[in-house]
């Protein structure tokens, strides 16, 4: 694992940077695939860890947070307006033909979520932010004292900073209100679900104009 600031870590992907999770103190950010589940169960052998938090309920997200759930018997996590997706295992689909066809391709194993994560709520020393339009319950993670941002999907780096792609983003307008909401606290340290991490207060500024 990655050190990126005090207390969090980003886990080695492959390729690098490519589809991100986090270990923030003892909570792990995102699953990845499902094809991830070996490479996240052997970085997290060793550490403690006390739950497991989804930014989203997209499967390249979720995707193997049913193993590592219970194989480490970690309670899971989510945006409240996301519990369903993530437990009937069926994300909701941008608009659209494409995103109706790639809806009905093979999804990650469903499990249950323990705990619905609201605007506000705590998860370890960071706030949660409800940044909804990528998924209906997209969160994002903030921590004011040093200006760290997990982010999720609102934006993209890949490798330019952008939001992202349409045919993958629930309600794009809501999504761009989230890109503004998250770039007004000009982030020391930006930490993506796809891409490097970015330390630059000004770029996602720059970005939504």
């Amino acid at each position: 694992m990655r050190p990126l600031a005090p207390g969090v870590h980003q886990l080695l992907g492959r390729p690098p940077h490519m589809i991100n999770a986090y270990l923030v103190e003892d909570v792990l950010v995102d699953a990845g695939t499902p094809a991830a589940r070996r490479r996240i169960s052997r970085q997290l052998r060793g550490q403690r860890i006390s739950a497991h938090v989804v930014t989203h309920a997209h499967p390249d997200h979720f995707g193997s947070s049913h193993a590592i759930c219970d194989e480490y018997d970690l309670p899971l996590w989510a945006g409240q307006r996301d519990i369903e997706a993530i437990e009937t295992a069926t994300p909701v689909a941008a608009p659209g033909r494409l995103p109706k066809l790639l809806s009905r391709m093979k999804m990650p194993e469903p499990h249950p979520v323990g705990r619905g994560l609201r605007e506000g709520d705590e998860v370890a020393g960071f706030t949660v932010l409800d940044v909804p339009g990528h998924s209906p319950g997209h969160i994002a993670l903030w921590r004011d004292h040093d200006g760290v941002l997990i982010c999720g999907d609102v934006f993209f780096r890949m490798p330019r900073v952008s939001g992202p792609p349409d045919f993958l983003t629930w309600d794009r307008e809501r999504n761009r209100e989230s890109m503004r909401r998250l770039a007004d606290l000009r982030p020391s340290l930006v930490l993506f679900g796809h891409g490097r991490p970015l330390r630059d207060p000004d770029r996602l500024r720059r970005l939504v104009g």
